[in-house]
């Protein structure tokens, strides 16, 4: 009955649930990052190359035969998926750091803001006392 219990702990702490819904939510992003490459981007640069659609690009290895259900099987290198692949990695990074930077220039922000200064640590604390306990002390 503990391990059932320690896992619901486990589960329920803020970092497993919001590594849950970053997992979801980057899913979803990839889905529409890829019909961005493949709907938008890839069929104006496919034009420029020559009408050439990415996806078709294939070197066939071995010729194929005509399988029962009467489709000729190649065994191909489908090369074509793997530059669309790459386009997709690309945008996904570029915009994961046009986010991260963003984040990082409000964290800059916020820390430059004027505000409350936080409260000294215990250290800085006991520090304070012991420079003015030394300060009154008369030298000898």
């Amino acid at each position: 009955m503990s391990m059932i219990k320690e896992f619901k702990e486990f589960a329920m702490r803020g970092n497993v649930i919001d590594l849950a819904v970053g997992v979801v939510i980057g899913a979803a992003f990839g889905k529409v990052v890829s019909s961005f490459v493949d709907d938008i981007l890839m069929p104006p640069l496919g034009i420029m190359l020559g009408g050439v659609d990415f996806k078709d690009l294939k070197m066939v290895l071995k010729q194929g035969a005509v399988d029962a259900e009467g489709k000729i099987t190649d065994v191909t290198l489908n090369y074509g998926n793997f530059i669309q692949s790459l386009v997709d990695f690309m945008i996904i990074a570029f915009a994961i750091f046009l986010m991260i930077k963003l984040m990082n220039t409000l964290n800059r922000k916020k820390a430059a803001s004027p505000g409350v200064p936080p409260a000294p640590t215990k250290e800085e604390v006991l520090l304070t006392e012991i420079r003015d306990a030394i300060r009154t002390k008369p030298v000898v």
